[in-house]
Order: C-alpha cells, then sequence, then structure tokens
C-alpha cells in the first residue's frame, strides 16, 4: 500500500475527499468453510457518512458474468440447456455471424467469449419493450475477421443472448430465474439490477464514484431506484411488458448484479468446494471443472488480451474457461498476476463506474479472497501487472 494512499484513506475516514484515490476499499477473505479476514474502509455514501461494510451490496460490474455462468450450468445440469447446440435453437432465430454463416453459435462459444461478436453496436441499449435481436443485426455487432471458435474478444453482449437463451428455456424473466436457481439455493441476499432486492437491502447499497468522487451509480438515497431496468420507448417501467426471449439485456446478466463482498465469498466457497457448500450441493463438480477448464489461452493471433469497452490493456487476458479467468499465465505479453506470485488463481475481475474489484481462488491451497474499490480511473492503472496498483495492494 503506498503511503499517498494511507493518508488519503486516513482523509476519507474524517470525511475529506481525496480525487484520484478510492472512496471505499473492501477485502474478504476466504476458505472451503468459512471467512477467515475481512478489512474495510471509507465510505458507501459520501453524502449522509455512511461508512463501507462488508454486508453492503455493490454493483459488482463482470462478476456476475462468472455468477450467471452457475445458473446457466444449473440449467445444463436440468436438461434445460446444452452447451454446445445451436443457440439459434433456444433464441428462437438465427444467430449467425454473416460472414460464416454456417457456422453455430453455442452457449459455450458466448461463455468464453470465442463467438465473434462485438461491443460495437452496443449491449445495454435496449429499451424495456424492445429487442436485443436489433443490436445483433446490426454489422458492427460481429468481428468479420475471425470465424466463431477461432478467437477470444471480451465481449459483454455474449451475456445478455446467454440470459435470453436462458429465460426461453424455462419461461422464467433472468432475474427471477437467477434468484430461484443460484441466489436463493444459496442463502444470499443479492438481486440483479434492485427489483428483487428487499427495501432493507437496498438502503445499505454502495455508492459508485467516479475518480473525481462524483456519484455515477445507484446514488439512491437509501431507497430501490424508481425504474430498475431501461426504461420503455415512452419513458414508462411497467415491468408486465417483459417477453420471455425479448430481451436478455434488461436485467444485466453481463454486469448488474448487486451483492455483498460476504455474500460473493459464499460464490466463491461453493466454487473451491466443487459445488457444495455447507453440506448442499449446488452444482456437480464436473460443472464447476467444466467452468474452470481454460477454452482458451492465448497466443500470437488466436486472440485479444484485453477488453475493447475498458481501453487498451495488453495482457490482462490470457486463459479464459466458461465466465472464468485464470491468472498469472506463463506466457510472452501476459501480465495477468496481481498477487505477484506465480500462482494460477480461477476467478473474473469487475470494473465499472469507477469500481475495480476480483474474486479470486487458489484451488489447490482452498483460499481465496474477494476485493474491490470504488472511486477508481476507467483505466487499471499504476500497477507492476495489468491490475492497478490499489487492486495489487488488496490482493496481497
Amino acid at each position: 500500500m503506498s503511503p499517498r494512499w494511507i493518508v488519503c484513506l486516513l482523509l476519507v475516514l474524517s470525511a475529506t475527499v481525496c480525487a484520484g484515490e478510492p472512496v471505499a476499499t473492501v477485502r474478504v477473505a476466504f476458505d472451503r468453510d468459512r471467512i477467515t479476514s475481512t478489512r474495510v474502509d471509507g465510505f458507501a455514501d459520501k453524502a449522509t457518512g455512511r461508512k463501507i461494510t462488508a454486508d453492503d451490496p455493490v454493483r459488482i460490474a463482470s462478476i456476475s458474468k462468472l455468477v450467471t455462468t452457475i445458473g446457466v450450468m444449473r440449467l445444463v445440469e436440468a436438461g434445460k440447456l446444452d452447451l454446445d447446440a445451436d443457440v439459434s435453437e433456444r433464441l428462437g432465430w438465427r444467430l449467425r455471424n454473416p460472414t460464416f454463416p454456417n457456422i453455430p453459435i453455442t452457449l459455450r462459444l458466448l461463455l468464453s467469449h470465442r463467438s465473434s461478436l462485438t461491443d460495437a453496436a452496443g449491449y445495454w441499449q435496449t429499451p424495456l419493450g424492445g429487442n436485443l435481436r436489433d443490436i445483433v443485426e446490426d454489422a458492427r455487432a460481429w468481428d468479420t475477421a475471425h470465424a466463431p471458435g477461432t478467437y477470444f474478444r471480451y465481449t459483454n453482449l455474449n451475456f445478455p443472448l446467454v440470459a435470453q437463451a436462458m429465460e426461453r428455456a424455462t419461461g422464467e424473466r433472468f432475474d427471477q430465474l437467477m434468484e430461484r436457481v443460484v441466489l436463493r439455493p444459496m442463502d444470499i441476499e443479492a438481486c440483479f439490477n434492485w427489483d428483487r432486492c428487499d427495501a432493507t437491502t437496498a438502503a445499505r447499497a454502495v455508492v459508485l464514484y467516479d475518480a473525481d468522487g462524483k456519484p455515477v451509480r445507484d446514488d439512491n438515497h437509501g431507497r430501490k431506484p424508481d425504474c430498475p431496468v431501461m426504461v420503455a420507448s415512452d419513458g414508462s417501467c411497467d415491468l408486465s411488458r417483459w417477453r420471455a426471449g425479448d430481451n436478455g439485456a434488461l436485467f444485466s446478466p453481463q454486469g448488474g448484479l448487486r451483492i455483498s463482498a460476504n455474500g460473493l465469498a459464499r460464490i466463491g466457497r461453493l466454487l473451491l468446494g466443487n459445488g457444495s457448500i455447507d453440506g448442499k450441493q449446488l452444482l456437480e463438480p464436473a460443472s464447476v471443472q467444466a467452468m474452470m477448464a481454460p477454452q482458451w489461452q492465448y497466443s500470437s493471433g488466436n486472440g485479444q488480451t484485453y477488453e475493447d469497452d475498458t481501453g487498451v490493456n495488453d495482457g490482462f487476458f490470457c486463459r479464459y474457461g466458461l465466465s472464468v479467468q485464470t491468472l498469472a499465465t506463463p506466457a510472452k505479453g501476459c501480465r495477468d498476476d496481481p498477487f505477484g506470485d506465480g500462482v494460477a488463481r480461477v476467478g473474473h475481475s469487475g470494473s465499472a463506474y469507477g469500481l475495480q474489484a476480483g474474486l479470486w481462488m487458489d484451488t489447490k491451497d482452498g483460499t481465496g479472497v474477494i476485493w474491490f474499490a470504488t472511486g477508481m480511473p476507467d483505466e487499471r492503472v499504476g500497477g507492476k501487472s495489468a491490475f492497478s496498483a490499489v487492486e495489487e495492494a488488496l490482493a496481497r
């Protein structure tokens, strides 16, 4: 931890704002059985002076993808979804890269970011009552240089399509489905885009701030937002307009999970336990191993190691499974080791709206850690790895 960050944290605790430094940091370590340590600093809400705790729900950004995939695997085990079938069968319409029309796109390709989709046409902008299909019919949504299955490109749009397939397979709204098959069975108080969280949980929301300390997300003044989704084109917010499989982006499966660090520790414990937590088997061990096994490993020309959305940060992604990243890849150009010890931890990162976060597990040692920091820059800066200096300090 840098001396400047220590000084700034002391100022934060006295309600003084430090531009460019975290507004809040949370770090929770755990093993297969329990939380082993907790460290928190700063504010969940600067305006009210409310201090951050490890029980406060935060928009955890792309770590949502990993949790969404636990839901997918539960449906695969139930025979509702097939990782290797043409996903068009579940969507109810043909999903194809127009340059490679004869190559089917599967859930496995979507979950491992090898679908050949891009975020250039958008991924969350479809309003209530709209159709996500309009985005994938935009030519900009496709990488025309690489066929599905041949190239890794981290793409948020993959996950609204995954959610859409889940909805069509079950007839359930994505957020309600995730509550039923993942969150409630795991005794986690969390929700995608606030609707299914109760008022008490919503009142503890972590406000997300940008690097200048300005609120940019979930500044809800102690209550749920008036509308948990992107409002309809006429400005209304009638959730009864939802229809299964029309708009998988509504509840933000790619980044909209609101969950506490302690709740996320239960997700980590489930994975460390090979699908079991507190004596309850939620996933088969084979499903957990399928998520963790790399579907792609970087070599020159087979994928890009950064996310388009957050700018060029070469070497961040080098091994990726089904929504599970593996760290510390021993390959030239890979800078994916914020711990600095060469251990191949698995998990996922998150970065959006001034939040930087990570959930990482050492499966051999049986330990894991969650961290997040708010008030961060859009880019991960200052570190020895492709992660930020703040994240590297939290890792250790």
